[in-house]
């Protein structure tokens, strides 16, 4: 892993025209270079999470506003889903504040996602970590795809969360593979690492096999209350090389804009989308927060001539 993340850091540390290059070649050799696919996330359960995640306005412990509901109904995720379809997103990622699922936590979503699946979208759901047989479950009832981020580097994970540890997660991605489900699996950037630290996570990512179909890459969004609230913000163009430096060594995967878009110029966008990102979080709410509006990013895509996968 360490000859992993020397090659990553090598990436990051080229001069940055030579990094777009680069990302811009491997990523015209797998996908159509202007083209991005559209997924929609929906917080079907919010709030009152027992995990401790330093970036998370979720967590029980932190005084951010955010407030503990219950699950939606599911006649609230199908009219959610018809809207984002209507939109023009392909995918419908469901998204719970838990640090797993009981098994009666379970059955209403297992609903959601026939339902969801009916409607002909493809369905993604974050649920927390999964016991034996969940991810199984999940599979028969229509899910494509699970959402279980590294969050960080291995080494810079206890910094930011303690009621976990790094080989959690890659239990349940492990489940989730076995169960014959796609990978949704990426990581925050932006929560105080280094530019080391940013290249261990690609080298993590890298090295699950196979690698994960879809890389959320987040840039943190700052909430009061949470114990990063206040962290020196991440130079836009270090959130560009990473990009560029995930498409690089993902070739296959879809890169995916995902929380703190909202905050980023269209010219950083689309720098991100020459960097290799082809994927986005689109609607109007990204969780507990904020995304650009859909007529917003509908706009920046007829702009820079992209359509939609």
């Amino acid at each position: 892993m360490h000859n992993k993340t020397d090659a990553v850091e090598a990436l990051l540390n080229l001069p940055f025209n030579d990094l777009l290059y680069r990302a811009q070649c491997v990523h015209r050799e797998h996908f159509d270079a202007n083209s991005v696919q559209l997924s929609t996330l929906l917080s079907i359960k919010t709030g009152g999470c027992p995990e401790d995640c330093g970036y998370c306005p979720q967590a029980a412990r932190f005084h951010t506003g955010v407030e503990n509901e219950d699950v939606l109904p599911l006649a609230t995720v199908l009219e959610a889903a018809r809207a984002a379809q209507a939109n023009g997103a392909t995918r419908f990622c469901m998204g719970a504040a838990w640090r797993g699922p009981k098994e009666k936590d379970l059955a209403p979503v297992l609903e959601m996602v026939r339902a969801v699946r009916a409607l002909g979208l493809e369905t993604c759901a974050t649920l927390g970590m999964l016991r034996a047989g969940q991810a199984e479950q999940l599979q028969q009832a229509g899910l494509d795809y699970y959402n279980h981020n590294l969050d960080t580097a291995p080494e810079f994970y206890g910094a930011i969360i303690s009621t976990r540890d790094y080989e959690d997660r890659l239990d349940t991605l492990e489940k989730v593979r076995h169960a014959g489900l796609h990978v949704c699996c990426g990581g925050i950037v932006g929560m105080g690492e280094s530019r080391r630290e940013r290249a261990a996570l690609i080298a993590q990512l890298a090295s699950l096999d196979p690698q994960p179909e879809s890389v959320p890459i987040n840039n943190l969004v700052q909430v009061e209350g949470t114990p990063l609230y206040g962290t020196e913000a991440l130079d836009p163009l270090e959130f560009v090389r990473t990009i560029a430096a995930a498409r690089i060594t993902l070739p296959h995967s879809r890169i995916r804009l995902s929380a703190g878009r909202e905050q980023m110029p269209e010219a950083v966008q689309a720098l991100c989308f020459l960097a290799g990102a082809n994927s986005i979080f689109y609607g109007d709410k990204l969780l507990t927060t904020g995304n650009p509006e859909t007529q917003r990013d509908r706009a920046l895509l007829e702009k820079l001539g992209m359509c939609t996968a």
